[in-house]
């Protein structure tokens, strides 16, 4: 029997930003206040390949504040690329943490495995 599990990212680590950053050689993020097209928003601003303005990350709330103008201004597959690394440098920094060796997988569909070895040193 299989289970379909949903899952809410909630970008609330500057180190796994500043890792998901550096993975995908994206520049620096910076702490700045920033103008969006027609709105400002204060926080962690990350720089996606050819987006016209920055993803704003709240590291208090998770919250992510970003207009790409339905793909206009941004596309979709940059933010979903940096999620997917922060979610990976997420459980690799909270693994490593406990103690335990992880490694990671890329898979023909461009998802990635992580593998957490419990009881490994990392």
């Amino acid at each position: 029997m299989s289970h379909v599990v949903e899952i809410k990212t909630e970008v609330r680590d500057e180190q796994a930003v500043r890792s998901a950053c550096s993975r995908l050689q994206l520049e620096s993020p910076e702490h700045t206040t920033t103008k969006l097209f027609n709105a400002t928003a204060t926080g962690l601003c990350v720089y996606l390949p050819r987006w016209a303005y920055p993803v704003v990350c709240n590291l208090q709330t998770g919250q992510l504040k970003y207009d790409n103008y339905e793909g206009h201004w941004g596309e979709q597959r940059h933010l979903d690329s940096f999620l997917q690394g922060y979610a990976v440098e997420k459980a690799k920094i909270e693994a490593r943490k406990k103690g335990y060796a992880c490694s990671e997988t890329r898979l023909h569909d461009g998802s990635i495995r992580v593998t957490i070895r419990v009881g490994g040193a990392a």
